[in-house]
Protein backbone atom coordinates (compact mmCIF):
# COMPACT_ATOMS: atom_id res chain seq x y z
CA UNK A 1 0.00 0.00 0.00
CA UNK A 2 2.53 2.47 0.94
CA UNK A 3 4.30 1.93 -2.61
CA UNK A 4 0.88 2.84 -4.44
CA UNK A 5 0.78 5.86 -2.42
CA UNK A 6 4.10 6.70 -3.17
CA UNK A 7 3.64 6.05 -7.24
CA UNK A 8 0.60 7.90 -7.32
CA UNK A 9 1.34 10.88 -5.40
CA UNK A 10 3.97 11.76 -7.61
CA UNK A 11 2.83 10.69 -11.19
CA UNK A 12 -1.04 11.34 -11.09
CA UNK A 13 0.42 15.11 -10.45
CA UNK A 14 3.22 14.30 -13.34
CA UNK A 15 0.43 13.12 -15.60
CA UNK A 16 -2.15 16.13 -15.50
CA UNK A 17 -0.22 19.17 -13.90
CA UNK A 18 -2.92 21.51 -11.81
CA UNK A 19 -5.56 18.61 -11.75
CA UNK A 20 -3.92 16.86 -8.27
CA UNK A 21 -3.98 18.40 -4.90
CA UNK A 22 -1.75 15.90 -3.21
CA UNK A 23 -2.50 16.01 0.83
CA UNK A 24 -0.88 14.12 3.50
CA UNK A 25 -0.86 13.92 7.16
CA UNK A 26 2.22 15.71 9.28
CA UNK A 27 4.90 13.30 9.64
CA UNK A 28 4.81 10.96 12.73
CA UNK A 29 1.04 10.39 12.74
CA UNK A 30 0.98 7.06 12.00
CA UNK A 31 -1.25 3.80 13.14
CA UNK A 32 -4.60 5.25 15.50
CA UNK A 33 -2.99 9.23 15.19
CA UNK A 34 -3.08 8.77 11.28
CA UNK A 35 -6.21 7.19 11.34
CA UNK A 36 -7.74 10.09 13.75
CA UNK A 37 -6.21 12.57 10.85
CA UNK A 38 -7.99 10.60 7.99
CA UNK A 39 -11.40 10.92 9.64
CA UNK A 40 -11.49 14.20 11.65
CA UNK A 41 -9.35 16.18 9.50
CA UNK A 42 -8.96 14.97 5.67
CA UNK A 43 -12.46 15.64 5.07
CA UNK A 44 -12.46 19.42 5.58
CA UNK A 45 -9.58 20.10 3.78
CA UNK A 46 -11.34 18.00 0.77
CA UNK A 47 -14.98 19.93 1.12
CA UNK A 48 -12.36 23.45 0.94
CA UNK A 49 -10.96 22.25 -1.73
CA UNK A 50 -14.12 21.87 -3.31
CA UNK A 51 -12.70 18.11 -4.60
CA UNK A 52 -14.66 16.53 -7.04
CA UNK A 53 -13.20 13.47 -5.82
CA UNK A 54 -10.81 12.14 -2.74
CA UNK A 55 -8.31 8.86 -4.25
CA UNK A 56 -7.25 7.44 -1.00
CA UNK A 57 -4.83 4.87 -2.23
CA UNK A 58 -4.94 2.23 1.02
CA UNK A 59 -7.79 0.78 1.51
CA UNK A 60 -9.25 3.23 3.94
CA UNK A 61 -11.03 6.76 3.33
CA UNK A 62 -12.96 9.65 5.55
CA UNK A 63 -16.31 8.20 5.93
CA UNK A 64 -17.57 11.93 6.55
CA UNK A 65 -16.87 12.67 2.95
CA UNK A 66 -18.97 11.37 0.18
CA UNK A 67 -16.79 11.58 -3.17
CA UNK A 68 -14.23 9.33 -2.20
CA UNK A 69 -12.93 6.95 -4.47
CA UNK A 70 -10.77 4.23 -2.05
CA UNK A 71 -8.07 2.02 -3.58
CA UNK A 72 -8.90 -1.23 -1.39
CA UNK A 73 -6.44 -3.71 -1.52
CA UNK A 74 -7.52 -6.68 -0.22
CA UNK A 75 -10.52 -8.60 1.84
CA UNK A 76 -7.86 -9.94 4.16
CA UNK A 77 -8.94 -8.45 6.92
CA UNK A 78 -12.65 -9.73 6.65
CA UNK A 79 -11.76 -13.49 5.14
CA UNK A 80 -9.56 -14.11 7.75
CA UNK A 81 -9.79 -11.80 11.22
CA UNK A 82 -7.35 -14.10 13.26
CA UNK A 83 -4.75 -12.87 11.98
CA UNK A 84 -4.98 -9.22 13.10
CA UNK A 85 -5.14 -7.58 16.50
CA UNK A 86 -8.99 -7.66 18.08
CA UNK A 87 -9.12 -4.15 17.59
CA UNK A 88 -8.31 -3.48 14.24
CA UNK A 89 -10.42 -6.37 13.37
CA UNK A 90 -13.10 -5.12 14.90
CA UNK A 91 -12.86 -1.40 13.36
CA UNK A 92 -12.33 -2.80 10.14
CA UNK A 93 -15.72 -4.95 9.63
CA UNK A 94 -17.25 -1.88 11.04
CA UNK A 95 -15.95 0.88 8.40
CA UNK A 96 -15.10 -1.17 5.36
CA UNK A 97 -18.57 -1.92 4.79
CA UNK A 98 -19.62 1.92 5.35
CA UNK A 99 -16.80 2.93 3.32
CA UNK A 100 -18.10 0.68 0.30
CA UNK A 101 -21.36 1.50 0.41
CA UNK A 102 -20.71 4.93 0.20
CA UNK A 103 -17.62 5.63 -2.18
CA UNK A 104 -18.00 6.97 -5.82
CA UNK A 105 -16.02 3.94 -6.77
CA UNK A 106 -13.78 1.21 -5.78
CA UNK A 107 -10.38 0.27 -7.04
CA UNK A 108 -9.08 -2.95 -6.43
CA UNK A 109 -5.61 -4.31 -7.36
CA UNK A 110 -7.22 -8.04 -9.06
CA UNK A 111 -9.30 -10.10 -10.42
CA UNK A 112 -9.23 -11.90 -7.36
CA UNK A 113 -9.50 -8.84 -4.88
CA UNK A 114 -12.30 -8.29 -6.75
CA UNK A 115 -14.26 -10.87 -6.26
CA UNK A 116 -13.53 -11.15 -2.36
CA UNK A 117 -15.02 -7.43 -2.25
CA UNK A 118 -17.53 -8.43 -4.25
CA UNK A 119 -18.37 -11.50 -1.83
CA UNK A 120 -17.61 -10.00 1.22
CA UNK A 121 -18.49 -6.51 0.84
CA UNK A 122 -21.98 -7.47 -1.10
CA UNK A 123 -20.91 -4.46 -3.86
CA UNK A 124 -22.16 -4.88 -7.29
CA UNK A 125 -19.01 -5.71 -9.54
CA UNK A 126 -19.62 -2.58 -11.55
CA UNK A 127 -18.40 -0.58 -8.63
CA UNK A 128 -15.26 -1.97 -8.57
CA UNK A 129 -12.42 -1.20 -11.09
CA UNK A 130 -9.17 -3.70 -11.53
CA UNK A 131 -5.92 -1.91 -12.11
CA UNK A 132 -2.76 -3.68 -11.67
CA UNK A 133 0.24 -1.90 -10.07
CA UNK A 134 3.21 -1.26 -11.35
CA UNK A 135 6.65 -2.15 -10.68
CA UNK A 136 9.21 0.98 -10.68
CA UNK A 137 12.25 0.99 -13.45
CA UNK A 138 14.56 0.84 -10.85
CA UNK A 139 14.45 -3.08 -10.19
CA UNK A 140 16.35 -4.40 -12.81
CA UNK A 141 18.91 -7.31 -13.40
CA UNK A 142 21.71 -4.43 -13.69
CA UNK A 143 21.00 -3.00 -10.21
CA UNK A 144 24.20 -2.96 -7.50
CA UNK A 145 23.65 -5.77 -5.47
CA UNK A 146 27.06 -4.74 -3.00
CA UNK A 147 25.51 -2.04 -1.24
CA UNK A 148 22.94 -4.12 0.16
CA UNK A 149 25.25 -6.85 0.58
CA UNK A 150 27.32 -4.92 3.01
CA UNK A 151 24.72 -3.00 4.70
CA UNK A 152 22.71 -6.30 5.88
CA UNK A 153 25.95 -8.35 6.26
CA UNK A 154 24.88 -10.92 3.07
CA UNK A 155 27.80 -12.59 2.96
CA UNK A 156 26.69 -16.26 1.46
CA UNK A 157 24.12 -16.96 -1.78
CA UNK A 158 20.47 -16.29 -0.59
CA UNK A 159 16.89 -16.75 -1.58
CA UNK A 160 15.12 -13.76 -1.05
CA UNK A 161 11.68 -13.28 0.37
CA UNK A 162 9.97 -9.48 0.40
CA UNK A 163 6.73 -9.99 3.04
CA UNK A 164 6.14 -8.34 6.37
CA UNK A 165 6.45 -10.71 9.17
CA UNK A 166 2.36 -11.12 9.78
CA UNK A 167 0.12 -14.49 9.81
CA UNK A 168 -1.10 -14.32 6.43
CA UNK A 169 2.62 -14.04 4.85
CA UNK A 170 3.35 -17.88 5.89
CA UNK A 171 6.93 -17.49 6.64
CA UNK A 172 7.59 -20.20 8.76
CA UNK A 173 6.64 -22.74 5.82
CA UNK A 174 10.40 -21.61 4.76
CA UNK A 175 12.23 -22.71 7.58
CA UNK A 176 12.82 -26.47 6.60
CA UNK A 177 13.61 -24.73 3.21
CA UNK A 178 16.08 -23.02 4.90
CA UNK A 179 17.32 -26.17 6.65
CA UNK A 180 17.82 -27.88 3.19
CA UNK A 181 19.60 -24.85 1.72
CA UNK A 182 22.01 -24.27 4.66
CA UNK A 183 23.76 -27.46 3.45
CA UNK A 184 24.21 -25.94 0.26
CA UNK A 185 25.65 -22.88 1.28
CA UNK A 186 22.52 -20.89 0.58
CA UNK A 187 20.61 -19.06 2.92
CA UNK A 188 16.44 -17.47 3.25
CA UNK A 189 16.94 -13.92 3.53
CA UNK A 190 13.32 -12.55 4.33
CA UNK A 191 13.21 -8.26 4.24
CA UNK A 192 10.15 -6.36 5.89
CA UNK A 193 9.40 -5.48 9.71
CA UNK A 194 6.18 -6.06 11.52
CA UNK A 195 3.43 -3.80 12.26
CA UNK A 196 1.13 -4.08 15.25
CA UNK A 197 -2.29 -4.63 13.92
CA UNK A 198 -1.00 -7.46 12.70
CA UNK A 199 -0.39 -11.13 14.50
CA UNK A 200 2.74 -11.85 14.21
CA UNK A 201 4.89 -15.02 12.96
CA UNK A 202 7.44 -16.00 15.75
CA UNK A 203 8.79 -19.80 14.89
CA UNK A 204 11.03 -18.44 12.05
CA UNK A 205 14.72 -19.68 13.46
CA UNK A 206 17.34 -20.45 10.45
CA UNK A 207 15.93 -17.52 8.39
CA UNK A 208 17.92 -14.66 8.14
CA UNK A 209 15.36 -11.61 8.84
CA UNK A 210 16.24 -8.58 8.07
CA UNK A 211 14.12 -6.29 9.30
CA UNK A 212 12.64 -3.47 6.98
CA UNK A 213 14.96 -2.26 4.00
CA UNK A 214 15.09 0.94 2.67
CA UNK A 215 14.00 1.60 -0.55
CA UNK A 216 17.64 2.42 -1.70
CA UNK A 217 18.77 -0.81 -0.84
CA UNK A 218 15.64 -2.67 -1.92
CA UNK A 219 16.69 -3.04 -5.98
CA UNK A 220 19.93 -4.39 -5.34
CA UNK A 221 18.83 -6.47 -2.88
CA UNK A 222 16.64 -8.38 -5.02
CA UNK A 223 19.23 -8.28 -8.07
CA UNK A 224 21.35 -9.81 -6.14
CA UNK A 225 19.56 -12.99 -4.98
CA UNK A 226 19.81 -16.73 -6.23
CA UNK A 227 15.87 -16.74 -6.55
CA UNK A 228 13.01 -15.13 -5.23
CA UNK A 229 9.64 -16.76 -3.02
CA UNK A 230 6.40 -15.72 -1.34
CA UNK A 231 5.13 -18.55 0.68
CA UNK A 232 2.17 -16.33 1.18
CA UNK A 233 -1.39 -17.60 2.33
CA UNK A 234 -3.63 -14.59 1.53
CA UNK A 235 -1.97 -11.66 -1.21
CA UNK A 236 -4.38 -8.97 -2.38
CA UNK A 237 -2.02 -8.92 -5.79
CA UNK A 238 2.06 -10.00 -4.50
CA UNK A 239 3.73 -7.02 -5.58
CA UNK A 240 7.31 -8.49 -4.48
CA UNK A 241 6.81 -10.83 -7.11
CA UNK A 242 6.60 -8.60 -9.96
CA UNK A 243 9.74 -6.74 -8.26
CA UNK A 244 11.69 -9.74 -8.60
CA UNK A 245 10.89 -10.65 -12.12
CA UNK A 246 12.02 -7.50 -13.47
CA UNK A 247 14.98 -8.15 -11.30
CA UNK A 248 16.02 -11.06 -13.64
CA UNK A 249 15.17 -13.46 -10.83
CA UNK A 250 13.42 -16.88 -11.17
CA UNK A 251 10.38 -17.28 -8.93
CA UNK A 252 8.73 -19.83 -6.48
CA UNK A 253 5.39 -18.41 -4.96
CA UNK A 254 2.39 -19.71 -2.94
CA UNK A 255 -0.33 -21.21 -5.94
CA UNK A 256 -3.36 -19.36 -3.42
CA UNK A 257 -5.26 -16.23 -3.74
CA UNK A 258 -4.34 -13.59 -6.41
CA UNK A 259 -0.75 -14.85 -6.62
CA UNK A 260 -1.24 -17.32 -9.82
CA UNK A 261 -3.05 -13.80 -11.62
CA UNK A 262 -0.42 -11.79 -10.84
CA UNK A 263 2.34 -14.28 -11.96
CA UNK A 264 1.11 -14.91 -15.57
CA UNK A 265 2.24 -18.25 -15.54
CA UNK A 266 6.04 -17.02 -15.34
CA UNK A 267 6.48 -18.64 -12.15
CA UNK A 268 6.41 -21.75 -9.63
CA UNK A 269 3.38 -22.31 -8.23
CA UNK A 270 3.56 -25.01 -5.52
CA UNK A 271 0.68 -25.50 -2.51
CA UNK A 272 1.15 -23.21 0.39
CA UNK A 273 2.75 -25.63 2.57
CA UNK A 274 6.32 -26.52 4.35
CA UNK A 275 6.78 -29.72 2.20
CA UNK A 276 6.10 -28.60 -1.49
CA UNK A 277 8.00 -25.26 -1.09
CA UNK A 278 11.09 -27.07 0.40
CA UNK A 279 10.82 -29.27 -2.75
CA UNK A 280 10.10 -26.47 -5.24
CA UNK A 281 13.50 -24.60 -3.88
CA UNK A 282 15.89 -27.04 -3.97
CA UNK A 283 14.81 -28.38 -6.99
CA UNK A 284 14.83 -24.84 -9.13
CA UNK A 285 18.38 -24.13 -7.26
CA UNK A 286 19.19 -27.64 -8.30
CA UNK A 287 18.10 -26.94 -12.34
CA UNK A 288 19.94 -24.31 -14.00
CA UNK A 289 17.80 -25.07 -16.87
CA UNK A 290 14.59 -24.49 -15.63
CA UNK A 291 15.64 -21.64 -13.30
CA UNK A 292 16.98 -19.41 -16.56
CA UNK A 293 13.41 -20.58 -18.32
CA UNK A 294 11.93 -18.51 -15.63
CA UNK A 295 13.96 -15.60 -15.25
CA UNK A 296 13.01 -15.17 -18.79
CA UNK A 297 9.62 -15.63 -18.41
CA UNK A 298 9.40 -13.28 -15.33
CA UNK A 299 11.35 -10.19 -17.26
CA UNK A 300 8.74 -10.90 -20.15
CA UNK A 301 6.21 -10.52 -17.10
CA UNK A 302 6.92 -7.82 -15.42
CA UNK A 303 7.38 -5.51 -19.01
CA UNK A 304 3.34 -5.86 -18.33
CA UNK A 305 3.70 -3.52 -15.05
CA UNK A 306 4.70 0.10 -14.85
CA UNK A 307 3.47 2.61 -12.70
CA UNK A 308 2.71 5.12 -15.88
CA UNK A 309 0.18 2.83 -16.60
CA UNK A 310 -1.27 2.19 -13.08
CA UNK A 311 -1.57 6.10 -13.02
CA UNK A 312 -3.21 6.39 -16.20
CA UNK A 313 -5.65 4.03 -15.26
CA UNK A 314 -6.53 5.43 -12.06
CA UNK A 315 -6.60 9.11 -13.52
CA UNK A 316 -9.66 8.26 -15.93
CA UNK A 317 -11.51 6.45 -13.28
CA UNK A 318 -11.15 9.72 -10.92
CA UNK A 319 -12.36 11.31 -14.47
CA UNK A 320 -15.21 8.87 -14.95
CA UNK A 321 -15.94 9.03 -10.88
CA UNK A 322 -15.52 13.13 -10.95
CA UNK A 323 -17.63 13.60 -14.15
CA UNK A 324 -14.97 15.26 -15.61
CA UNK A 325 -12.77 14.88 -18.82
CA UNK A 326 -9.43 12.24 -18.57
CA UNK A 327 -6.00 13.87 -18.04
CA UNK A 328 -5.53 14.44 -22.04
CA UNK A 329 -8.93 16.77 -21.56
CA UNK A 330 -8.81 20.62 -20.79
CA UNK A 331 -9.90 19.90 -16.83
CA UNK A 332 -12.48 22.35 -15.27
CA UNK A 333 -11.66 23.92 -11.60
CA UNK A 334 -12.23 21.92 -8.32
CA UNK A 335 -10.53 18.69 -9.24
CA UNK A 336 -9.38 15.43 -7.83
CA UNK A 337 -7.01 14.96 -4.11
CA UNK A 338 -4.92 12.49 -4.29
Amino acid sequence: MERWARELTRRLPELAPGRYEVVRPRPGLVHRAGHAWEQGVLPFIAARAGARALLCPANLAPLAFRRNVVVMHDAAVLRHPEWYSRAYAAWQARVLPALAGRALHVVTVSEFSRSELVDLLDLSPQRISVVYGGVDERFSPLADPEPARAALGLRRPYVLCVASHSSRKNLGALVPAAGALAGEGIEIAVAGGHRPQFTAETALRGLKVLGGVGDELLPGLYAGAEAFVLPSAYEGFGLPVVEAMASGLAVVAADATALPETAGGAARLVPPNASDLCDALVGLLGDPTERARLEAAGLQRARAFSWNRTARAVDRVLSDSAGRPSAWGSPPAGGPLA
